[in-house]
This record gives C-alpha cells, sequence and structure tokens, in this order.
C-alpha cells in the first residue's frame, strides 16, 4: 500500500512516542479519580487500544458508535448516535477518545450527550486535531498531533472503510478522496 500513499506523513514510531506522552499525562491528570474512557468507533479503535495500554489507572472502557454524513472527504454536517453507553458515567470522570477532531461538529455533539449523564467531568482526546477545519469552537485537552487539512487514512481512521489497517497515517491522494 506504500505505492498508494507513498511516505507515511506520521510514522508508527512517532505516534507510539506520542501516545505514550499522552498516556502518561492522562495517569497523572487522574491520579485517584474514576475515570471511563470511552471510544468512538470504528475510527478510534486502534488509537484507543494503544492508549488504554498506557494509562496506568485502574479504569474503565465503553465505546459508541458514532457517524458523520459526510460528501466528498469534508467534515461531517449531522451526527448520528447508533449505541448507548453500558457504563454508568454518573459522577464520574469522562476521556471521550476520538480519532480526529475535524469541524469540531462530531466532538462538541458527543460531549453534550455525556454531559447530560451528569459526569464529574467530560474531557476530550484525539490522535489527530485540524484546528484549520474548525467550524465549532472545542476544547480539546489532549492532542496526539495537528495537521494540515488534508485527507488522512490508516491507523484506523478510513477512506470508504478502506485503508483502517494502514500502521502509519498516510495522506490520501486529492484524486482518490
Amino acid at each position: 500500500m506504500a505505492e498508494i500513499f507513498g511516505k507515511p506523513l506520521i510514522t508508527q514510531e512517532a505516534m507510539r512516542a506520542r501516545i505514550c506522552e499522552l498516556g502518561k499525562q492522562i495517569s497523572k491528570d487522574y491520579q485517584g479519580k474514576d475515570l471511563v474512557v470511552i471510544g468512538i468507533l470504528k475510527g478510534a479503535y486502534v488509537f484507543f487500544a494503544d492508549l488504554v495500554r498506557v494509562i496506568q489507572l485502574p479504569i474503565e472502557i465503553d465505546f459508541l458508535i458514532a457517524t458523520g454524513t459526510k460528501k466528498s472527504g469534508r467534515p461531517a454536517k449531522t451526527v448520528k448516535i447508533w449505541t448507548e453507553l453500558n457504563e454508568n458515567i454518573s459522577r464520574r470522570h469522562v476521556l471521550l477518545v476520538e480519532d480526529i477532531v475535524d469541524s469540531g461538529l462530531t466532538a462538541q455533539y458527543l460531549v453534550s450527550k455525556l454531559h447530560k449523564h451528569r459526569p464529574a467531568s467530560v474531557a476530550v482526546c484525539t490522535l489527530l486535531s485540524k484546528p484549520g477545519n474548525r467550524q465549532i469552537e472545542i476544547e480539546v485537552q489532549y492532542v496526539g498531533f495537528e495537521v494540515p487539512p488534508v485527507y488522512i487514512v490508516g491507523y484506523g481512521l478510513d477512506f470508504e472503510q478502506k485503508y483502517r489497517n494502514l500502521p502509519y497515517l498516510a495522506k490520501m491522494a486529492p484524486e482518490r478522496a
């Protein structure tokens, strides 16, 4: 697949190092707190698995399946949640783990939905942030990497449900996106 995408935008080694840093910071910030880490499927599954393994705290995990309606690789305009939480998050600290915060719409929608469960706090952690594409201001407490406004695949991120299995992050060629 390297011939499709060329040189990785972000290598496995760079992601591994950054995820360890994030895990250390999250472990420090939530020391002594009741933390539930919620992964957003499908895109965040690889990042989520690597991240929770480096968090040095007793945590509970949960997942939501959320999709945004996209057109031609553009950020989502609407968000739909396909599942419900299994864990009770009332009065607990919640870390929402996203693959990418692009327009901000999905993250903001999910945070507002989580607040209805009355958690002690909700923080957002994302592997990738595209501040240049923000349509909605949202606070993202933990950011792996800031990236330019290009279409990125690999490490869980897809194009038409393909390329999630790339072990690195790559820029999708404009003629393919």
